[in-house]
């Protein structure tokens, strides 16, 4: 079913965009830890590389929870009634949303949410192709920043979608805020199906994130990068390295780009002083363990309705009522 490419559409400003950008990396680059959002990865070259991290031998977690949802697919369907809404928090190419899809295509509703209007019209021009039945209703919108769906979606049944261990990047409470912003966003009678990456052996995660091939330290060096072509940049890549380890006080991989000398840097007009070895802290990827998690989701309004892992137990696919 064709859609209305402006249903459902919030005002984007691309000077906001730019100006978020600018203000979040002056506000971290001027901290005693430096540190930069990890949303900013993901300009047209960075969300190419983090396609090519998620083929990595290194990386389990995409294949894993992959896996999960083709085990499990038909029993989550089960769940999907003619009408029911299917919310994608941050769709991005909707590629995991196909293993869903291709059983509940042709009795929902599907509103993917992505702050990318270029990933949006992507995405939905492959999936009407592939569903020719499926209503399609994209929005344009930050999930983070969301509050409610538009009006037509209030009496409708509505399932949040949100894979990939994206509730891993960001601290515990903040999880938590999150997981009650999507309770209300989907109501009280909705669900939610949430990926979420599980405590393993350090070694096995700390490959995941720094890999023989280097993807992953050239997914994180582009974010200098593009501080070079948007705001200005002076850093040097030859005199930053990648940094990725795991923090077991805190339970989670924490990637950094470190200063192999003392240098300044300009950014916006402003100047930064690197000592040798200062890092800037870009990303963070809390694990948990099955109760930790429930426990964080009850926290939120949420209850645990049932958990899916793979045999070695090493990603989970909680269903939260």
């Amino acid at each position: 079913m064709r859609h209305d490419p402006t249903l459902g559409r919030l005002p984007a400003s691309v000077a906001a965009v730019a100006g978020d950008f600018s203000l979040s990396v002056i506000e971290g680059l001027s901290r005693a830890q430096k540190a930069l959002p990890c949303r900013f990865f993901y300009d047209a070259r960075g969300s190419c590389l983090f396609e090519e991290i998620t083929q990595l031998p290194e990386y389990y977690p995409t294949r894993t929870e992959i896996g999960i949802l083709n085990a499990s697919a038909a029993e989550i369907a089960n769940g999907f009634s003619s009408g029911d809404v299917l919310v994608e928090f941050g769709s991005g190419s909707s590629r995991k949303t196909e293993i869903l899809l291709d059983r509940i295509a042709d009795r929902i509703v599907y509103v993917p949410i992505d702050v990318s209007e270029a990933a949006l019209a992507e995405a939905v021009l492959r999936l009407e192709e592939i569903y020719p039945a499926l209503e399609i209703r994209p929005l344009v919108a930050d999930f983070s920043t969301l509050t409610k769906l538009p009006h037509e979606f209030s009496g409708s049944r509505r399932t949040g979608f949100f894979p990939g261990s994206t509730i891993g990047n960001l601290a515990p409470n903040d999880a938590a805020a999150l997981l009650a912003k999507f309770r209300k966003v989907l109501g009280e009678r909705g669900r939610l199906i949430i990926g979420v990456d599980l405590k393993k052996d350090p070694r096995v995660l700390v490959r995941a994130y720094n890999d023989a091939a280097g993807v992953t330290a050239a997914f994180n060096l582009n974010l200098l990068v593009r501080i070079n072509r948007e705001l200005e940049g002076t850093f040097d890549l030859t005199t930053f390295h990648h940094k990725a380890i795991y923090n077991p006080r805190s339970g989670r991989i924490e990637m950094h780009l470190v200063s192999d000398r003392a240098q300044d840097v300009m950014v916006c007009g402003r100047h930064f002083h690197f000592v040798d070895g200062e890092s800037i802290h870009t990303e963070n990827s809390y694990k948990y363990t099955i109760p930790e998690f429930r426990a964080l989701a009850e926290r939120a309004g949420w209850k645990s309705s049932r958990v899916l892992t793979d045999a070695s137990e090493q990603f989970s696919v909680h269903e939260l009522i």
